[in-house]
């Protein structure tokens, strides 16, 4: 009988920490994954070393930074030569196994290693009737995508080796864009939704990233993330700069009747204003997204189910997070890919009842560089000295170790990509203060490009300015702190080997 511990690992994409009611949602309830909260402990400062999903989730499995395992961009792929969390795991006895989302690469040299089962979704996936790569072979799975990877997790865990501790990754793609969720949900949210306090940000005060950002709900959202269709009478469309997909939103203020349909429904939409039909593109996208992480919430469920009917609950490390997190409409956002808080900050939910106190919190600083040596800690397996994070274990019995870490650090390498026009940047957070060099330059990296712009610092003043609105890098009297930020920052870049840009 297996008597080490298990884990279960779960991931969503671009699930943000404030569309989770355990984190004080206004916008929906996830009773689900508030059971692993409440069973377990709440992270409120775990962040992301680069808000993306690619390169997110390479550290999660090489518990590396993205310069050492060189999976910087979009475009880079996983060397799946190199060792990871899974190998170590399976070389101490456990089984393991990788379920859902890759996006790491495909073919030979980029697929998944160091799992005896694998069964993935090649590139973003489909929500719908996906292919699947199992062990090699593709496979067509009808149905629901969140069900799916779900059913092929509780699959492996009734045929694995009972006898054997198991690390199984579950990963899903939802609920990433564009927003398809499951049929029975389409009616779920259809309650005006609040916008959040920064929506209407003007982005001054701000480095010139902000602004330069498509990212906006009201002038970047296509028509394809909202499944919308223009009619034919209304206003002429406009293209996103590269890629090549038209987006409502006419110039003029007034609209004259523009009419929208919905591809799904045959639900017509009509607007006379543009403030008009920016407040309708947000409750669509927000509708759209909450109900595709309703699913997550129910399968969420299933899983924790499973463990409790078995007898493993109390026997299991349990994670829930997502590879970063997302814009919810804050500074009139949506996607990821900045080191402001919405888009850096990861949900971060631990149950496992040897060590963690029911309905605990943690102030500590965590990181996505972070899990893997957790993930060993807690297996009693050797924390390789390749790795550059700190084992959670401490901070999951509330002990914070009196050397533990005040920062966050965060690197964006896709200097103005075709899609979002995101400035590459780096910078740290601490729980006061956040400083970001916006060095606007391409590196070398694929998908990057070189800068058309000076390079830019920012300064938050985190206890004064939640919201990150005003940039306080040239008030003389932050000039102490600037230093302060700034020797933190070169020591941080120093002690991980990253380079700076001058």
């Amino acid at each position: 009988m297996n008597t080490r511990p298990n884990i279960l690992f779960i991931m969503t994409d671009d699930h943000a920490s404030q569309a989770l009611s355990c984190y004080g949602s206004r916008v929906n309830r996830t009773p689900q994954l508030d059971r692993i909260a409440n069973e377990g402990v709440r992270f409120n400062h775990c962040y992301v070393t680069n808000s993306i999903c690619t390169p997110s989730r390479a550290t999660i499995l090489t518990g590396t930074h993205n310069h050492i395992n060189r999976v910087t961009t979009l475009r880079t792929h996983l060397d799946n030569r190199l060792p990871n969390v899974a190998k170590h795991l399976r070389s101490g006895g456990y089984q393991t196994a990788m379920v859902g989302k890759w996006h790491l690469g495909e073919g030979p040299a980029h697929c998944p290693t160091g799992f005896d089962y694998w069964s993935v979704i090649p590139g973003q996936g489909l929500y719908h009737d996906p292919v699947f790569i199992e062990l090699g072979e593709e496979i067509v799975e009808p149905g629901y995508v969140t069900d799916i990877t779900t059913d092929k997790c509780l699959q492996w865990l009734e045929r694995r080796d009972p006898n054997k501790p198991f690390f199984l990754m579950c990963h899903h793609k939802a609920p990433h864009r564009p927003w398809d969720p499951k049929p029975e949900h389409r009616s779920l949210y259809t309650d005006p939704i609040p916008t959040p306090d920064s929506f209407e940000d003007d982005y001054r005060n701000r480095a010139g990233a902000a602004e330069a950002a498509r990212m906006r709900v009201a002038r970047d959202m296509t028509y394809d993330d909202l499944d919308l269709v223009e009619l034919p009478e209304s206003p002429g469309k406009r293209e996103i700069g590269g890629a090549g997909r038209t987006i409502p939103f006419p110039e003029d203020d007034r609209l004259d009747g523009f009419s929208l349909r919905c591809r799904n429904t045959g639900e017509m939409f009509t607007f006379k204003t543009q403030a008009e039909l920016k407040r309708f593109k947000y409750q669509r996208y927000m509708q759209k997204y909450l109900q595709c992480v309703h699913s997550i919430d129910e399968n969420v469920g299933r899983l924790l189910d499973w463990l409790d009917a078995n007898g493993l609950a109390d026997n299991t490390l349990v994670v829930y997070t997502s590879d970063q997190g997302f814009f919810l409409g804050e500074h009139g956002w949506f996607d990821k890919r900045f080191i402001y808080d919405e888009s850096f900050r990861m949900p971060f939910l631990v149950r496992y009842p040897p060590l963690v106190k029911p309905g605990s919190t943690c102030e500590a600083m965590a990181s996505n560089v972070d899990f893997a040596q957790t993930f060993l800690d807690v297996a009693g397996l050797p924390q390789p000295n390749y790795m550059q994070g700190r084992s959670l274990k401490p901070l999951l019995h509330g002990t914070v170790p009196d050397d533990w870490t005040d920062l966050a650090y965060h690197r964006y390498w896709m200097n103005q990509d075709d899609c979002h026009n995101a400035y590459a940047h780096y910078g740290i957070r601490t729980h006061e203060f956040k400083i970001i060099y916006w060095y606007n330059q391409d590196c070398g990296e694929p998908g990057a490009r070189p800068g058309t712009g000076q390079p830019e610092w920012e300064l938050f003043d985190l206890r004064k300015d939640p919201l990150e609105l005003r940039n306080v890098y040239h008030d003389p009297a932050y000039a102490e702190t600037v230093a302060l930020m700034t020797a933190k920052l070169e020591a941080e870049m120093l002690r991980i080997g990253d380079t700076p840009m001058h």
